[in-house]
C-alpha cells in the first residue's frame, strides 16, 4: 500500500467526511428542528463544527463576513453558503480586516472577518491593529493547523497563529474541542463590545470544522457596563461649581449617545470638541459644537472657543475639561499638545485610559452613555444659565471658517486639497459616509469637513494604516447599500490597496474613490524638507488612472482645475456605480495646522545637543552650492 498522500487528496477526503457528517446532522429530521425551536437564541442540535460556528454568527446578527477561503476553512465557507450567511470575497486579508473594522464603525456592532492561518493571519494584522487602537469592534474567525492525535508536524501555515494575534486583539480564544466552537464565537461578540470596543479572535483548528457534536449552547450574558458611583459623586461635586466654565471633549464612546451629549452641553452651556474618531458624536452644526480637538493642532474654532475671548477671558474660556469616552492619543492631541485646563474630569469605559496624559482631578470608570444620563439626572444641581456671549462667539468663529472655505484660491497646477474637502462637504448628503485616509489632507478634513450625523465620518487615527480608506469604504457600502459612500485618499495611500477596487466593480458596489494625485508622498515632504533641506523616497510613478479604471471596470472622472470641481464631484456622487476620480492636486503653500503644531511641539522637546545637530546640518545644506536631489 502506498503510504504517500497529496494535500489535494487529504482535502478531498476531508470534504467527503464533511459530507457524511452533514448527512448525519440532517438525519435528526423534524424532531430535531422542533427541539431547536424550543430554544430560541441557542445553538441547538447535532451539527458539524463549521455549521455550529455559522449558526453562532447568524444568531449574533452578522450582516457580512469578509475574507478569502482557504484550504483550512473551505468547510466553513461552504457552511456560510448553505446557511445563507452573507459574505464578501476580498483580494487581500488586510482588506478583510479593514472591512470588518469599517462594519464595526458604521453599525456599532462587531464586524466579522474569516481568514486562514499563516499568511492570512499576518496579512490581517495591520487592519486588526487599526481596529484595536481605534476602538472598533471586530470578531476574527481564524483557521488553524490541525490538532489532536492525528496532527502531523510541519503542517502548512504552522505559524504560532494565536500568539501572533494577541498583540493586536483584546483577547484570543483558541478552540481545543469541537464542543467549544459556538460558545467561544458568541463570547467573542460580547468581548468585542465590552468596555472599550476592539478586535477579538477565535482560532479554530481546521479538523474540528468537520467533526460533529450535540450542541446545547445558550446565548451569552450581556456585557456589564462599568460604573464607579463614588467617583461619579466626586465629579458632580466639582462640576456643580458655577464659577467653573466647563468645556467638553467627547470621543468615540459618545457616538451612540449624541442626544445625551447635546443635552449635557446645553446643561453646562459648554463648548463641545471631539476627538477625530468622535466626529459626529454631536451634530457639528449645533450652536455649542466647535469641531475636532481644542488645541493648536486641530480646529481653529475649538481652540479659540476653549481658550476664550482675550477681552473677556472669564466669559468664554474653559476652566474645567469634561472628557467623555475619549483617550488622549498622540494623533488626536498633536503629539500631546492639548492645553492643560485648571481641572479635568475624565469618564471612560476603559479604566486604563483614565488620567494617562493630562493630570486629572477625577477619574470615573464608566460607560459614556450611563455617565451622560446620570449627569442629566442631576440637572437641577448642575445647570448653568444660557450663555449668549459664548454662542455668539462660536457662531462668529464658524462664520470665519465658512468664509475661508468659500474663498480657497485655485492651485497653480491643479486643485487645492481644501477645495476638494469643501466640495465634498457641499455635495455629500448628511447621511453619506466619508472615509478619509492617511494623507496630509486627513487633517484638513478633520478640521473643515462638517459632520452632521454619528457614524458617517471615518479615519484610521491611531495606527495610521495607509490604504485603509479604499477597503473600508467597500466594506461599508456592502452593508449600507442605500447610502452614498466616498473615499478621500492620496495617491500614495491608493497604491497600498488599489486592487480592491476590483471588488467594488465585481459586486457593483457604488463607492466613489476620490484620489488626490500629486505623484508624491506629500505628507513626508512636509516633514522632511524643513528638517533636512531635502526629501528622500517621496516621489511616486505617474499612473494612467483612466486605464486603471477601465481595467477594473469602473467609471472614471478627472478633475484638473477648481473651476470644474463642483460639477464633477456632484456628477461622480450621482453616478449609480463605482467611480474612480483623479483630482490633480497642487498643495502649494497650504498650511496644515496639525503639521505646524506637531513640528513645533517636537522641536521644543529636543535637547540642546539635538537642536545643535539639526541646525548644523540644515545650515551646511543651505549653504552648499551643489543642489540636493529630491527623490
Amino acid at each position: 500500500m502506498d503510504a504517500s498522500f497529496s494535500r489535494r487528496g487529504l482535502l478531498q477526503g476531508a470534504a467527503a467526511v464533511g459530507g457524511v457528517l452533514a448527512a448525519e446532522a440532517a438525519s435528526a429530521g423534524p424532531l430535531g428542528r422542533v427541539r431547536a425551536a424550543r430554544h430560541p437564541g441557542w445553538v441547538f442540535g447535532r451539527m458539524t463544527g463549521a455549521e455550529a460556528l455559522t449558526e453562532a454568527l447568524l444568531l449574533e446578527g452578522t450582516g457580512c463576513v469578509y475574507g478569502i477561503p482557504g484550504a483550512q476553512e473551505n468547510e466553513l465557507w461552504d457552511a456560510f453558503k448553505q446557511k445563507n450567511l452573507p459574505y464578501l470575497l476580498v483580494t487581500h486579508e488586510f482588506s478583510a480586516a479593514v472591512m470588518a473594522d469599517a462594519y464595526g464603525r458604521v453599525t456599532g456592532r462587531p464586524g466579522v472577518l474569516c481568514v486562514v492561518p499563516g499568511p492570512g493571519v499576518t496579512n490581517a494584522l495591520t487592519g486588526l491593529g487599526e481596529a484595536l487602537l481605534d476602538s472598533s469592534p471586530v470578531v476574527a474567525i481564524v483557521g488553524d493547523v490541525g490538532n489532536g492525535d492525528k496532527a502531523r508536524p510541519f503542517q502548512v501555515h504552522a505559524l504560532p497563529n494565536a500568539d501572533l494575534l494577541r498583540p493586536v486583539c483584546k483577547c484570543v480564544y483558541p478552540v481545543q474541542t469541537v464542543e467549544q466552537i459556538p460558545a467561544f464565537v458568541r463570547q467573542a461578540f460580547v468581548a468585542a463590545v465590552s468596555g472599550e470596543p476592539g478586535p477579538v479572535a477565535v482560532v479554530v483548528p481546521y479538523n474540528l470544522l468537520i467533526e460533529a457534536a450535540d450542541y446545547r449552547c445558550p446565548p451569552p450574558a450581556p456585557p456589564e457596563l462599568p460604573w464607579d458611583e463614588a467617583a461619579f459623586g466626586r465629579a458632580v461635586a466639582l462640576l456643580a461649581d458655577k464659577h467653573q466654565r466647563i468645556g467638553i471633549y467627547a470621543g468615540a464612546g459618545c457616538l451612540d449617545h449624541g442626544d445625551a451629549l447635546a443635552a449635557v452641553a446645553d446643561l453646562f452651556q459648554a463648548p463641545v470638541a471631539t476627538s477625530v474618531s468622535g466626529k459626529g458624536a454631536i451634530d457639528e452644526a449645533h450652536p455649542l459644537a466647535v469641531g475636532w480637538g481644542y488645541g493648536p493642532q486641530a480646529s481653529a474654532v475649538a481652540e479659540a472657543a476653549f481658550a476664550g475671548d482675550k477681552l473677556h477671558p472669564r466669559k468664554t474660556g474653559v476652566d474645567t475639561l469634561l472628557v467623555v469616552g475619549a483617550k488622549f492619543s498622540e494623533v488626536s492631541t498633536g503629539y500631546y499638545g492639548n492645553p492643560q485646563p485648571k481641572h479635568v474630569v475624565h469618564a471612560d469605559a476603559n479604566a486604563q485610559n483614565l488620567g494617562r496624559v493630562l493630570p486629572t482631578d477625577v477619574c470615573v470608570h464608566a460607560d459614556a452613555g450611563v455617565f451622560l444620563g446620570r449627569l442629566l439626572a442631576h440637572a437641577d444641581q448642575l445647570r448653568r444659565p444660557p450663555d449668549g456671549r459664548l454662542v455668539a462667539r462660536i457662531r462668529q468663529l464658524k462664520a470665519e471658517t465658512e468664509k475661508e472655505l468659500c474663498s480657497v484660491p485655485p492651485g497653480k497646477c491643479g486643485v487645492d486639497p481644501l477645495a476638494l474637502v469643501a466640495a465634498l462637504r457641499r455635495h455629500l448628503p448628511c447621511d453619506g459616509l466619508l472615509f478619509s485616509d492617511v494623507s496630509v489632507t486627513e487633517h484638513l478634513a478633520g478640521e473643515f469637513y462638517q459632520v452632521r450625523r454619528p457614524r458617517t465620518y471615518f479615519n484610521p487615527v491611531d495606527n495610521q494604516s495607509m490604504g485603509w480608506s479604499v477597503p473600508a469604504a467597500i466594506g461599508a457600502q456592502r452593508v449600507c447599500g442605500d447610502k452614498v459612500v466616498a473615499t478621500l485618499t492620496g495617491d500614495g495611500c491608493l497604491l497600498m490597496s488599489l486592487v480592491e477596487i476590483s471588488t467594488a466593480a465585481r459586486e457593483h458596489l457604488p463607492v466613489k474613490f476620490f484620489v488626490l494625485d500629486d505623484r508624491a508622498y506629500h505628507y513626508m515632504q512636509l516633514l522632511q524638507e524643513p528638517a533636512y533641506r531635502r526629501t528622500t523616497a517621496t516621489h511616486l510613478a505617474r499612473l494612467d488612472y483612466a486605464a486603471l479604471a477601465q481595467g477594473f471596470g469602473v467609471a472614471y472622472q478627472e478633475v484638473g482645475s477648481q473651476a470644474e470641481l463642483d460639477a464633477k464631484v456632484r456628477g461622480a456622487l450621482l453616478h449609480p456605480g463605482p467611480v474612480l476620480v483623479r483630482v490633480v492636486t497642487d498643495y502649494g503653500d497650504r498650511k496644515i495646522r496639525w503639521v505646524e503644531a506637531v513640528r513645533k511641539r517636537y522641536t521644543d522637546e529636543l535637547t540642546a545637543a539635538q537642536k545643535a545637530r539639526f541646525l548644523a546640518r540644515i545650515g551646511k545644506r543651505t549653504l552648499d552650492l551643489k543642489p540636493e536631489v529630491n527623490d
